[in-house]
């Protein structure tokens, strides 16, 4: 078993459970977190989950960049923050999208920056009511990153998009939930109970069907009408060959619970 030193990591009853482990920081990342999340998501499907947990440790969920892991002095030369996004975040975000298997994401406290942003690109997000979005990058003179400036629009349309990003106001959970930006504010006493219970729900479910939807739902955002119609047709044409699937009737005809195995 892998121990890392800024996250936790296990898998067990199908459900994956990746938590964010540098409470003193906020969760923020460095380049040592970067590289063990990316093993631990590479090891999600190897392990055979069919649904992952993603929640931070202590009084956040992610503070996002930490910023004394990089070299940057009043009278130095400029960093480039391009290469940072294309060999860390950019990956993250793409690998956590590209999951087969529904991503689940905890926000126990603040997430800021690009942890705002990681949280949001999971598949549900179920918030406490103590925590809080903030797309903190106008305060330093950059933009959302993480996939933000994609993201934002999509949930909750320009206007707001532009208000939280050029603003960088903290966006309670509460109102979070209104605006359709995360799926759902609870009683922090009952954040864990929530996500284990769904978690739990998934991990029964007909895998290769969600993340079907997954796929189709994300497409969705770039194809035309015409070509959603033909992505529907294909993935409804292999969806209908499976195990799952032939489950499903049958038990449905049976009047019983499907017993899925996510093939």
């Amino acid at each position: 078993m892998t121990t890392y030193s800024t996250i936790s990591y296990d898998c067990m009853d199908d459900i994956a459970r990746l938590t964010l482990n540098r409470p003193e920081k906020l969760n923020s990342f460095n380049v040592v977190m970067h590289g063990e999340v990316q093993d631990a998501l590479n090891r999600v499907e190897a392990d055979g989950a069919r649904v992952l947990v993603l929640t931070g440790a202590g009084r956040a969920f992610c503070a996002g960049q930490d910023l004394d892991d990089r070299a940057v002095k009043p009278d130095g030369a400029g960093v480039d923050l391009g290469a940072s996004l294309e060999d860390y975040y950019n990956p993250l975000i793409r690998r956590i999208t590209g999951l087969k298997m529904p991503v689940l994401c905890a926000v126990n406290g603040v997430a800021a920056g690009a942890g705002a942003n990681i949280a949001l690109a999971c598949d549900i997000v179920i918030a406490s009511k103590t925590a809080k979005f903030v797309q903190a990058f106008c305060k330093l003179g950059l933009v959302p990153d993480s996939g933000g400036t994609w993201i934002l629009p999509r949930l909750v349309g320009t206007a707001r998009a532009l208000g939280l990003s050029l603003l960088g106001t903290p966006l309670d959970a509460e109102t979070a939930e209104r605006w359709g930006l995360i799926w759902k504010a609870v009683e922090p006493e009952a954040l864990v109970p929530e996500v284990e219970a769904m978690a739990r729900h998934f991990a029964t479910q007909p895998t290769q069907g969600l993340a079907a939807i997954k796929q189709a739902i994300r497409a969705s955002a770039t194809n035309t009408l015409d070509q959603q119609l033909d992505l529907e047709r294909d993935i409804q044409r292999a969806a209908g060959r499976s195990a799952d699937y032939r489950e499903g009737v049958v038990a449905f005809l049976e009047k019983r619970a499907p017993n899925f195995t996510g093939a």
